[in-house]
């Protein structure tokens, strides 16, 4: 669904000790008592924005951020009506391009990106990774949970490290576990890079792609007069392979081109992501990827700020069969890491019933290591099998009151068919606490 434009102007306002509940609390549109309008800020849309969920997220962040508006010019405009701190809204908020005639911070590191996709820059394009969710959604969500730099947030199933990297832009330290070694590969990589450029770009001419199927993650073809020790020079080189197989299996890509080609493209990329936190002054969250299992998180009790994550949605995507190229290039055995894989194991409705046993224990995981009163926000969909929509949202959200979170809000997110099965997902908040 698009936005529709219209010549009304919508007028939202709140009340200035409002705070994340209530905001959570908002099932329809914003509301709030009148407050001076001795000083007006304008705060302009991405001209990407056509969708009525990222215009509420939009005016989710705003209102967490602290700013009371009204909305004009077609939906375009939002014309804020209090005394909002103008440069914090300009550095933090993820729909907006400019705030008062200038630029977001957002707006500023979208431009560095040398994809066709507004949603690719920096590195979020390493690895072409189905079924991962839109960066400038996280930043927005993040904002609306209000997480401060410095505070940890969660995501359990951190697939191709989007929770983590924009965490880690906005200063905040992140965690991300997820079963798949492919998918810890990509997140470091993304994250880590930036830290071991010079030394990547010296090593472009000496390490070659093996092109093998039985390879393990640390196995190189090295020239004679250089020494790979760094980690994160490895996984550089080793992800440029991956990306290689994933060309030559999906594309019919020459697997040697296209590894050489992406790795110039790769090591522009981190390039401009170290001076996009030069020009910009970003300082870094803390990022750490773990190769782990949600249904056993090994996290202390009540440790981290937030939980912001994707969970599989049930069968709509095979995991393993989608990426077997890259897995089986890693070394592993598709049959026997299937096992380890929430949505893939079992047939026909006994991947339901695993599949719910699965989310379940992950669920009653999240509930244990977030901290009191903190947030869970969860992005699912529904499926259709045989023909029947399965309500896996639902199932969602009553395993997590059971567990003892509390239901605040589900927001609507329109999609077009994803593989054939999906037809629509929902952004789910939940707080553990009070309800």
């Amino acid at each position: 669904m698009v936005l529709k434009r219209t010549r009304k102007k919508i007028t939202y306002e709140i009340d200035k000790n409002t705070f994340t509940d209530l905001v959570l609390k908002d099932t329809a549109l914003p509301y709030t008592v009148s407050t001076s309008k001795s000083s007006t800020i304008e705060a302009k849309l991405l001209p990407n924005i056509q969708f009525i969920y990222e215009l509420s997220l939009a005016r989710l962040e705003l209102h967490a951020l602290g700013a009371q508006f009204e909305i004009v010019n077609n939906l375009r405009l939002f014309r804020i009506t209090n005394t909002a701190d103008e440069e914090f809204l300009r550095r933090r908020v993820a729909y907006f391009e400019e705030i008062n005639g200038k630029k977001t911070d957002y707006y500023k590191l979208q431009q560095y990106n040398i994809t066709r996709s507004v949603n690719q820059y920096l590195t979020h394009w390493f690895y072409p990774y189905k079924g991962k969710y839109h960066p400038q959604m996280i930043r927005a969500i993040l904002n609306i949970l209000r997480i401060q730099p410095g505070e940890t947030v969660l995501d359990p199933f951190i697939g191709s490290g989007t929770t983590a990297l924009e965490s880690q832009i906005l200063g905040i330290n992140c965690i991300g576990i997820d079963i798949s070694p492919l998918c810890c590969l990509i997140s470091k990589v993304k994250t880590e890079s930036m830290y071991g450029i010079d030394e990547i770009s010296k090593c472009m001419n000496t390490i070659k792609p093996t092109n093998s199927n039985s390879h393990q993650p640390d196995i190189f073809m090295e020239s004679n007069t250089i020494e790979i020790t760094d980690d994160k020079v490895k996984n550089f080189y080793l992800m440029a392979e991956m990306i290689a197989h994933s060309d030559t299996s999906r594309r019919g890509k020459d697997f040697e081109s296209s590894y050489f080609e992406n790795i110039k493209k790769m090591i522009k990329s981190v390039t401009d992501f170290r001076n996009a936190v030069k020009t910009n002054h970003l300082k870094l969250g803390n990022v750490k990827i773990i190769k782990g299992d949600v249904r056993k998180i090994k996290l202390k009790d009540n440790s981290v700020d937030a939980i912001i994550t994707s969970p599989p949605y049930s069968i709509a995507l095979n995991y393993v069969e989608n990426d077997a190229h890259s897995l089986q290039a890693l070394g592993y055995d598709l049959k026997r890491i299937k096992e380890d894989f929430i949505g893939v194991r079992g047939s026909g409705f006994n991947k339901f019933e695993l599949y719910y046993k699965d989310m379940e224990k992950s669920i009653s995981e999240m509930y244990r290591v977030l901290k009191p009163g903190k947030y869970c926000v969860i992005v699912i969909g529904n499926v259709t099998f045989q023909e029947k929509e399965v309500d896996t949202t639902d199932r969602v959200i009553q395993f997590a009151k059971k567990t003892g979170f509390s239901f605040k809000k589900k927001l609507d997110k329109i999609i077009y068919g994803l593989y054939n099965v999906m037809q629509k997902e929902y952004i789910l908040f939940f707080k553990k606490g009070d309800a």
